[in-house]
């Protein structure tokens, strides 16, 4: 039994169990029906007006099914923003061989393995730096990546690939890296805090040959991808959010502090789950890594965690106000925060992490 925990795929391997084992549960539900973990609403799907909006889900499958631009308009509620994650739905596409009826079912198991793979990247990470890798279930676990699982949504995928990507980044396999970090951007744009953080860093330090490689296989293909979109559906795809999204916030946490407005009583109830789960890891995440670049010590992951938890900072009231899409929008935070401290071997803080894990809660449906 020991030697079994201490295999470096054994974090990656629970996860997958359990993973597997969550998706099964839901499709119970669902009678074995694949295509139901999308949400199609049949404002999308039928075209009534006056219809079921669905979830994010549904739109990663109509993408999946067609392609063409031209013709999967009518089927998006803000369609620049939800083409632009289109690595997930091609993947799909190319994986079902022309048999559309299989999307469903391939978009879990890709979402499934990419979990598995992404835990399996954390664990060699941290690893690497002197960590038990079964710190990595955390991230594995982490209620926002099971939520984007069940509802067929990319986080997994898109933060596999970043911490596939900062991997190969460690072990100086440059080429390797900025291709992954291409890859994740076309998975999901938020990823960009984590590219942004490699790429800024190698030009602080003057490593040309990282700094270029990332321009030209991630940054320079994903803007000329933004462009293409602008001309296409007539807008950037990089936003605050879907159709009833609100701007980003001018001033710290107000997209939080808003909730107050319409009712006090779930502002409350919010500050009692996330600011210890959110607000705090948040407020750290800015001190130690702000600490550390202004002492002179600054490194990629340092600016990996600043960018991520600004982000938080200054989030839109649209995504404050509905749980699940806050909770997978802090799958980045997560890492950062996991890395950060692995890196640094900051033992209290890891040991803190556990906690997120109570937040699983949010899966369970009453």
């Amino acid at each position: 039994m020991k030697r079994l925990v201490d295999k470096p795929f054994a974090p990656a391997a629970l996860t997958l169990l359990l993973a597997t084992g969550l998706v099964f549960m839901v499709l119970l539900n669902f009678h074995g029906d694949a295509l139901a973990l999308a949400r199609l609403g049949t404002r999308f799907s039928s075209g009534d007006q006056d219809g079921t909006a669905g979830y994010d889900g549904q739109f990663v499958y109509y993408i999946a099914r067609n392609l063409d631009p031209s013709q999967i308009i009518r089927y998006l509620d803000v369609p620049a923003y939800r083409y632009q994650r289109i690595l997930l739905p091609v993947l799909s596409r190319i994986l079902v061989l022309g048999n559309v009826q299989l999307i469903p079912w391939v978009l879990i198991m890709l979402g499934i393995l990419s979990q598995a793979v992404g835990t399996w990247a954390v664990g060699e990470l941290i690893h690497g730096w002197e960590v038990s890798r079964w710190y990595a279930l955390i991230y594995g676990l982490w209620v926002g990546f099971l939520l984007a699982l069940i509802v067929d949504l990319p986080e997994p995928l898109a933060y596999a690939l970043v911490a596939l990507g900062w991997l190969a980044r460690t072990k100086e396999k440059r080429v390797l890296s900025a291709l992954l970090f291409s890859l994740a951007l076309f998975a999901k744009e938020v990823t960009v805090l984590f590219v942004a953080a490699a790429w800024i860093f190698d030009f602080s330090r003057r490593n040309w040959s990282s700094f270029w490689l990332i321009f030209l296989a991630a940054i320079l293909p994903y803007g000329f991808f933004q462009f293409w979109l602008y001309h296409t559906f007539g807008q950037f795809g990089i936003a605050s959010g879907g159709e009833m999204a609100t701007s980003f916030e001018w001033f710290p946490f107000m997209g939080l502090w808003r909730i107050g407005s319409a009712s006090w009583k779930y502002l409350l109830s919010m500050l009692v789950v996330f600011a210890p789960a959110v607000l705090l890891p948040v407020t750290w995440g800015i001190w130690s890594a702000s600490r550390r670049i202004l002492g002179g010590n600054c490194e990629d992951l340092s600016l990996a965690l600043l960018f991520n938890c600004l982000a938080f900072v200054f989030l839109p009231f649209s995504t404050f106000r509905e749980t699940g899409g806050l909770l997978r929008f802090a799958c980045g935070l997560v890492l950062a925060v996991l890395l950060f401290a692995s890196r640094h071997k900051l033992k209290p803080v890891l040991n803190y992490c556990w906690l997120w894990l109570v937040l699983n809660v949010f899966l369970i449906k009453p």
